[in-house]
C-alpha cells in the first residue's frame, strides 16, 4: 500500500498548473513591496493561508483571487523569477516534466509587452531546467472573457515560439456563457501552427463544453473534463480516441464542480478506460502539491500503487513534447518507477 511518503517520492509530471496561481507568499511579499501594491497581510503563513481558496462560491468567485497575483507579474524580472522558482518547487516535489500555464495578456498592464513577458517566463523556465533537472515548457492561455481577436494574437504569438519553449495553446476563465467556439480563430492557428491544444472545459460548465472543444477547438486534451459523466456517447469518444483529461481534484471542490473528494468521477473515468492524469491547477491557490493529489486519489478514492503509477505515466505520454523527447522520459520514469520500494 503506497505512504504518503512514498507518493513524495515517485517522479511525476505536472500537465495543468497556473504561472500566477504558483507563487510563494514570500515571493509575492517581496514583489509587492517592490511595486507598492497592498496585500492583506505581510505574514507569510496568514498570506499562505489567505491565497488558498477554500472559500469560493463557484468559479468565477475563485478567479477573482488572481487579482493578487497578476498585479505583481507584471516586470520581466518579477515573471523570470516566479517561473524560475516554480521549477525549483516541482523539484522538490520530484516533477520530473512541468508545463506551465499563463496568458502573457496579462502583463500588459505597466506596458510590458507579451513578447517580453514570454520571453522573461521562458528564460525562468530554462534557468531553472538547468539548475534542477527538470524539463520545463509553456502553454500560452487566452481567456474565454477576452475579445477572440486577443485570442488570435496570443495564437500566434504561440506558434511564433513553437521552437523556443511553448509547447502548447489553450483558453482558461469562466466557462458559463462562454463557449470555446467563439475563439475558433485562435485555435484553428494553433492548429495549423501544430502546436499542441488543450481546454479548460467541462469544469462550471456541462459536458457541451467538452464537446465544444473536441468538436470546434482541435482538443488534444482537456484541462479538467468534471462533467464529462454527462454525456456517456462523448466520454466513450474521448475513451476511443485516448484524449487525456488533466483532473484536478482538490480544485474542482474549491469551485464546487464536485461536492467533495470522495464524489469526484476520476475513479469512475479510470475504471471505464478513459486516459486521465492528476494535475494541481495552482500550487498557491489550491494549497497543494501533485503529490498531495496522488496521496487524495489513493486515500479517498482508493488507487492502488499500480493505479498511480499508471495516471503518472500517463502523464508523461500525454506530455506536448516531440515523441523522443517524451520516449525518453517515459523509459526513464518508468525504470525509476520499478526501482522505488
Amino acid at each position: 500500500m503506497p505512504t504518503r511518503e512514498l507518493i513524495g517520492r515517485l517522479p511525476k509530471a505536472e500537465l495543468h498548473t497556473h504561472l500566477d496561481s504558483s507563487l510563494r507568499p514570500e515571493t509575492m511579499i517581496e514583489l509587492a513591496r517592490g511595486v507598492g501594491f497592498e496585500l492583506p497581510t505581510r505574514d507569510p503563513e496568514a498570506l499562505r493561508r489567505f491565497m488558498r481558496v477554500d472559500d469560493a462560491a463557484n468559479l468565477e468567485d475563485y478567479l477573482a483571487r488572481f487579482e493578487y497575483t497578476i498585479p505583481l507579474l507584471q516586470s520581466a524580472e518579477a515573471i523570470q523569477r516566479v517561473s524560475y522558482e516554480m521549477v525549483e518547487d516541482a523539484a522538490r516535489d520530484r516533477i520530473r516534466y512541468l508545463e506551465v500555464r499563463y496568458c502573457p495578456w496579462l502583463s500588459r498592464r505597466q506596458g510590458l509587452s507579451m513578447e517580453r513577458a514570454l520571453e522573461a517566463e521562458l528564460a525562468g523556465l530554462a534557468r531553472g531546467e538547468r539548475d534542477f533537472g527538470v524539463v520545463a515548457r509553456v502553454i500560452n492561455c487566452s481567456l474565454r472573457h477576452y475579445d477572440p481577436a486577443v485570442s488570435l494574437e496570443i495564437a500566434r504569438l504561440s506558434v511564433a515560439y513553437r521552437d523556443r519553449g511553448v509547447v502548447a495553446f489553450d483558453l482558461a476563465g469562466g466557462e458559463a456563457g462562454r463557449p470555446a467556439g467563439a475563439h475558433r480563430a485562435a485555435f484553428d492557428t494553433a492548429a495549423e501552427g501544430r502546436l499542441g491544444i488543450t481546454v479548460h472545459a467541462g469544469e462550471a460548465a456541462g459536458a457541451e463544453s467538452i464537446a465544444d472543444a473536441v468538436d470546434h477547438c482541435h482538443a488534444d486534451r482537456i484541462g479538467h473534463g468534471t462533467r464529462l459523466h454527462e454525456d456517456p456517447v462523448l466520454l466513450e469518444y474521448l475513451r476511443d480516441r485516448r484524449i487525456l483529461l488533466e483532473i484536478n481534484i482538490t480544485s474542482n471542490v474549491q469551485t464546487h464542480a464536485v461536492a467533495d473528494a470522495s464524489a469526484h468521477p476520476v475513479r469512475r473515468y479510470f475504471d471505464q478506460g478513459l486516459l486521465v492524469t492528476l494535475c494541481t491547477d495552482g500550487w498557491l491557490m489550491c494549497g497543494v502539491t501533485l503529490s498531495d493529489e496522488y496521496w487524495l486519489a489513493h486515500s479517498v478514492l482508493g488507487f492502488t500503487r499500480a493505479e498511480i503509477e499508471q495516471m503518472i505515466l500517463n502523464g508523461f505520454a500525454g506530455a506536448f513534447l516531440p515523441w523522443p523527447e517524451r520516449k525518453a522520459l517515459l523509459d526513464r520514469v518508468s525504470s525509476e518507477l520499478r526501482m522505488i520500494a
